[in-house]
């Protein structure tokens, strides 16, 4: 037997309005975006990311956990980019600025590792040191098994 569902079909990706994010305290950087491959859809996903620093310089790749968003390291990303490195902070596929799918199943860890790979690789980013907290720890690290000539060390944070 099928039921119907309810109501509308839901869309299968959302992006926040960005007025959603204006005046937030300390969170003044210039928004970055990558398309990324969406498996679920021809529309590519839209990932954002903060971009502080000297492009040429050593990487600092902040990895958030749940449920946060790259907001977590307001505080750490000018730290890190008046030292002379490269701040990067994604939004994770599903959070903060990035787009959002709909359904849950959508996101898998194994989604989650191709889409910050694609970030990594797509920014060629080299002479990472990687920041993972909660579960952008594993995401990252199982992003380093598969890109470990990019990285150079890993602080691993909860």
């Amino acid at each position: 037997m099928t039921i119907p569902l309810e109501g509308p079909p839901r869309p299968l990706l959302v992006r926040t309005d960005p007025e959603r994010f204006a005046n937030l305290p300390d969170f003044d950087f210039d928004p970055h975006y990558r398309d990324l491959s969406n498996p679920y859809g021809e529309t590519p996903l839209r990932m954002h990311y903060l971009d502080e620093g000297p492009r040429d310089a050593p990487v600092v790749l902040m990895a958030h956990g749940e449920p946060s968003w790259s907001y977590l390291y307001r505080k750490m990303v000018p730290v890190f980019a008046a030292a002379g490195l490269r701040a990067i902070a994604p939004d994770h596929i599903g959070f903060g600025k990035s787009d959002k799918l709909t359904l849950p199943a959508h996101y898998t860890f194994e989604h989650h590792v191709a889409w910050l790979r694609e970030l990594v690789v797509g920014l060629d980013l080299q002479d990472i040191t990687l920041v993972g907290q909660d579960w952008g720890g594993p995401i990252g690290m199982a992003v380093l098994a598969r890109e470990p000539a990019r990285f150079a060390r890993v602080v691993a944070a909860n």
